[in-house]
């Protein structure tokens, strides 16, 4: 395995309830380094955008609407298969469904208030990092 990086949002659903320590707490547990973070109140076009992959489906609106409610946190993750050990450390979308000890069964709402977002693949993480990160923001 190689030393990965990938993208983490803290949701708007976690921020307004002050989990952001928490939450970043289990990052670094896991064996996650959080090189790059910050808290930032995304525009309604900055989600648009994000997202746009979603722009079809149903949820597209109310996804963007929830995203820019309140403040979110966005990091970079570095670490051994970080990709999939953010993902773990996450827990399933569905709070229900998620594993003990995951951050979407201890703090998730809903399914769609469920804390946490990470990247999927590592073509996905470059792209959500440059999103958000310049190269002077991502230090080693």
């Amino acid at each position: 395995m190689a030393i990965q990086r990938t993208f983490s949002i803290i949701k708007p659903d976690a921020t307004k309830r002050n989990l952001t320590g928490k939450i970043a707490a289990k990052f670094e547990e896991a064996g996650l380094r959080i090189v790059a973070s910050k808290r930032i109140q995304m525009t309604l076009a900055q989600a648009q955008t994000f997202y746009g992959v979603h722009s079809e489906r149903p949820f597209f609106g109310e996804l963007c609407e929830f995203m820019i409610s309140e403040p979110i946190v966005v990091q970079v993750l570095e670490g051994e298969d970080a990709i999939a050990k953010n993902r773990e450390v996450m827990g399933a979308t569905n709070p229900a469904e998620a594993a003990e000890g995951t951050i979407r069964k201890e703090f998730a709402l809903s399914i769609g208030e469920n804390s946490v977002h990470g990247s999927d693949a590592p073509e996905t993480a470059a792209e959500e990092i440059a999103f958000f990160f310049s190269g002077l923001e991502l230090v080693g």
